[in-house]
């Protein structure tokens, strides 16, 4: 069986899942050819939060109200300010370290490792770019990693996004930082038309994934 996170690409309203976990319409990456993103929706006893930006959360923004938002949107890295600011109004939050990079009304920064309530940990994953960060959510049965650009799936391979700007030792480091994370599934922001949006993910699966990301890494590869 199938355990994979599947929503519906061609919605157009805010998609649901068993999780407690809601998904944005699509919105199309402009500089990757059939790679489309979404934000998400933690439903929380400590106040909802979105992961990721794109112009979804707009698409949606009354559906969002109605739920709540009161824990603000949380971005990954600062590409993601490409989609401006959502409509709708909530508190945005970006790693210190991206949000010169950003143009969007931060109303917050973090920049070490924390947590949101009792459910939600900000892990900082840089290397992608300087501030990515990854956030890993128990919902009281699984526990999701959402790593934005850090790891994702291109042709059916686990890659990394390793930029021209990028840090290759840093990105090395958060890699081994995440492959120690305790998660079920991972969820990128990024993902191929036709994929999965999240990934149910073994403990062996996670070891094989990052241990042949690092190993490309470290011979040079920049995915």
């Amino acid at each position: 069986m199938d355990k994979n996170l599947y929503f519906d690409a061609s919605s157009k309203k805010l998609q649901s899942s068993d999780y407690g976990l809601y998904a944005t319409p699509v919105s199309p990456l402009p500089y990757v050819d059939n790679v489309i993103v979404r934000s998400y929706l933690l439903e929380r006893p400590d106040g909802n939060v979105i992961i990721y930006n794109s112009s979804g959360i707009s698409q949606t923004s009354q559906e969002l109200d109605q739920k709540g938002v009161s824990g603000g949107l949380f971005l990954n890295h600062h590409h993601e300010g490409m989609f401006g600011k959502p409509d709708i109004d909530i508190s945005i939050w970006i790693h210190e370290n991206d949000r010169p990079k950003v143009n969007m009304p931060i109303t917050n920064t973090y920049g070490k490792e924390e947590k949101i309530g009792g459910d939600l940990t900000i892990v900082p994953t840089p290397g992608h770019t300087q501030g990515t960060t990854s956030f890993l959510w128990d919902n009281g049965e699984y526990r999701f990693l959402f790593p934005g650009d850090s790891i994702w799936v291109q042709n059916g391979q686990w890659k990394a996004v390793l930029l021209s700007d990028g840090d290759r030792s840093a990105y090395l480091d958060s890699l081994e930082t995440m492959k120690k994370l305790d998660f079920d599934f991972i969820v990128p922001w990024g993902v191929e038309e036709g994929s999965p949006a999240g990934y149910a993910i073994s403990k062996d699966q996670k070891i094989e994934i990052f241990d042949e990301i690092i190993k490309r890494l470290e011979a040079g590869e920049n995915y």
